[in-house]
Parts: structure tokens; C-alpha cells; sequence
């Protein structure tokens, strides 16, 4: 295809044909070929406008598919913009092959994603209201093991405003094959550390966790938040995580080893703790601390730890948990500044999710509290 380009750029404000309008010339004139694909992340009152908005995209912005998702907030560059109405978008020129729409009763593994060779790696964005993504990536892996999966669950706005698309059409769920000679270089952030001890899942109810070990759930966590300093325990509030390991063939477990999950509440009297996962019994399940300091270092560990890419990017997308940004950290952009820099400016664009998928040493899973990065690049010959 010759050389891989990317534009990006934001609308701030309500649905406006002028801006749109404005916003795809720009991604044109920014871009010496035609885009194959735009990514896009809108606030929800932009939903009842999405079959004009994606063919203006389109006409005036020579881009052959548009998807995307309505998000409570967007990223552009370096910046963050959380609330209010607005978007973000992402075109693309590279190796992508077509968009495959999920809907209803449609395959979850479309045939047309059995290619020779197959995708280098893929794109899902998905509606948490109606697209079961546990039980999607549980086959998915089967099927396609080790093959870096990104992308993050729609926000914004309640079951009734929040939605997935493909070129204006409401849609479950769509993937993006990453294909040819473009890859993606996934860069998770997870900003907790492990507290206490890791433990055995003993016992479990979808997500209800009764007993780890030889204690129950409860028992286990009050003995991990005992192991905290005195300043530690007084932050601890709505800090305090569940860590899930995906990959039990490893010896010793490090922050980055574990699928981060709400806890979501907690009985003394049963013993019980519940969690934004479904727990296996059998299952190595450590508590964890979120904390800002954690996750500015886990920030430069990671994108440090990475393949060396600045140079081979062209674009990144960035996934990144409704409970970071501002309200976490204490200013606004420090996720997007960091993967801004990592990139060398390189066009990106992104949005604040309900969940982020990405690849845990080697598995793909949903994420909570991440931040997850998908560098796009040129592969190496």
C-alpha cells in the first residue's frame, strides 16, 4: 500500500452538519490518500444524528468505513475531554480489512475473519447492554489464541442512549481485522499494585466469591487491607480491586498478571465479596491497591517495557477506564499526554470506556481501572 498515514481530530459540541463538514475536510486535506477506516468515539446526544454524521464522514471525507461508539468522554492527542458533548476520530490509511458488523443472531466468529493469512490483530468496540464480551473473548481465544485483541465497551449514557456502529447502522458489536502489513503493539497501564497474599478460588457463584483458601472471600480481603501503611488504609476507599489472574503458567505474579475487577460490595456475615468478574474456582485471585503514584510509574513501566516504536508508528487509540482521568489523577490528559509522547505526536484519538479489552500475557480479556493503548505500526519485513 506505500506509506501508512493517520489524521485525527475532535469536534467540541453538539451535532452541527458545519462542523462535521469542517472536521472531515480537514482529515482529508491532512492526508495524501483515501482513508479505509475512521474510528470514532461520540457523546450519546450525537446518536440520533449517526446516519447523517457517518455519510458526511464519508462524502466529504473520502473514508470508505466509519465505526464506532458513544462515549461519556473522548480522546484526541494529547488531550482528555470527559462530559459534554463532543468527539473524537481517527482515519486511517494502512492494511485493515472490512468491518465485521455483529448483530443479533450473527455468528460471534464470522467466517469472513477465517483469512489466509490471518489478521495480524483486531478492533472491538461493544455495547455492554447487549454483547456479552466475557463469552465472546472465552471463544474468541479458542479460536484465535494469541492474537492481540484491543478495543473497549461503549459509555455514555444509559441502555437507551448508549450504542456501537458501523457507517450510521446500530450494531452489537464490530470488528476491525488488522491485516497486511499493519499491526498493532499492544501497552496496558493498570495503576494497582498487589496487596496481602494471592490465594485459590475455593469457592464461587457467577460473581459472587464465598471462599479463597481456607478463609472466606471477606476474611482475605480484611487481612490484605490490614497489610496496608496507616495513610495507605485511609485512601483505600473505592481503591481497593479485585486482581484476577489470566495466566496461571507463571511463577511469580506481578502488577500487570492480573485482569483488574471491581469489587462491587462485601458481607462480613457470610464472608462473601462481590466482584465485576466471574471468578473459576481453581483461579489465583490476589486483592489490589489503585493509587495515583502507581499509576504514573505503571504508565512510564510500561510504555518503557514496550517494543521500541515510535519510529514505526503512524497512529494509536487509546482505551481508557471511566474511573481514571480527572476525577483519579487530579488533572485532566495524563494518559493521553503520556501515550501522546510514547508515539512522538502521531495521530490518536480514543474514549473513556465501561471496560478495556487487551492482552494479558498473551490472553485477551475485558480490563477494569486501565488504561490500554494499541499502537498502530508498520511491520518490520
Amino acid at each position: 500500500m506505500g506509506d501508512f498515514q493517520a489524521a485525527s481530530c475532535k469536534i467540541a459540541g453538539p451535532f452541527k452538519v458545519e462542523a462535521v463538514t469542517k472536521a472531515a475536510k480537514k482529515l482529508r486535506s491532512s492526508m495524501d490518500h483515501p482513508a479505509q477506516v475512521a474510528l470514532v468515539f461520540v457523546s450519546a446526544n450525537y446518536a440520533q444524528h449517526l446516519s447523517e454524521f457517518c455519510e458526511i464522514l464519508r462524502v466529504d471525507g473520502h473514508i470508505v468505513d466509519v465505526i464506532g461508539c458513544t462515549a461519556s468522554g473522548w480522546i484526541e492527542g494529547a488531550s482528555e475531554f470527559e462530559g459534554g458533548s463532543g468527539c473524537s476520530i481517527l482515519a486511517l490509511h494502512c492494511d485493515v480489512g472490512d468491518p465485521v458488523a455483529l448483530v443479533g443472531d450473527s455468528p460471534k466468529l464470522p467466517a469472513s475473519l477465517n483469512s489466509d493469512p490471518p489478521p495480524n490483530a483486531v478492533v472491538i468496540l461493544a455495547n455492554p447492554f447487549v454483547f456479552d464480551i466475557d463469552d465472546w473473548l472465552k471463544d474468541w481465544n479458542k479460536r484465535y489464541p494469541g492474537l492481540p485483541t484491543m478495543g473497549g465497551l461503549a459509555s455514555g449514557g444509559g441502555e437507551d442512549d448508549m450504542c456501537v456502529f458501523h457507517n450510521g447502522k446500530i450494531v452489537d458489536a464490530v470488528v476491525l481485522p488488522v491485516i497486511g502489513q499493519t499491526t498493532l503493539i499492544p501497552v496496558l497501564s493498570q495503576g494497582c499494585r498487589p496487596i496481602g497474599e494471592p490465594f485459590t478460588v475455593t469457592r464461587a457463584e457467577h460473581n459472587v466469591l464465598y471462599a479463597l483458601g481456607n478463609q472466606s472471600a471477606y476474611n482475605a480481603l480484611e487481612s490484605a487491607f490490614q497489610t496496608l501503611t496507616e495513610d495507605q488504609k485511609s485512601h483505600a476507599r473505592g481503591n481497593l480491586f479485585a486482581g484476577l489472574v489470566g495466566n496461571e503458567y507463571v511463577e511469580d505474579f506481578q502488577s500487570g498478571d492480573f485482569l483488574i475487577k471491581n469489587i462491587i460490595g462485601a458481607d462480613p456475615g457470610s464472608g462473601a465479596v462481590v466482584i465485576g468478574g466471574i471468578p473459576r474456582v481453581g483461579q489465583t485471585l490476589q486483592y489490589q491497591l489503585r493509587d495515583r503514584s502507581i499509576a504514573i510509574e505503571d504508565l512510564d513501566r510500561a510504555y518503557d517495557a514496550a517494543p521500541a516504536f515510535n519510529k514505526r508508528a503512524f497512529a494509536s487509540l487509546l482505551f481508557s477506564c471511566l474511573g481514571r482521568g480527572k476525577q483519579f489523577f487530579g488533572d485532566s490528559g495524563k494518559d493521553a499526554a503520556r501515550l501522546a509522547d510514547a508515539v512522538g505526536g502521531k495521530p490518536s484519538a480514543g474514549f473513556f470506556c465501561n471496560g478495556e479489552i487487551a492482552p494479558v500475557r498473551g490472553l485477551n480479556a475485558l480490563h477494569g481501572n486501565t488504561a490500554a493503548a494499541a499502537i498502530w505500526v508498520k511491520k518490520i519485513p
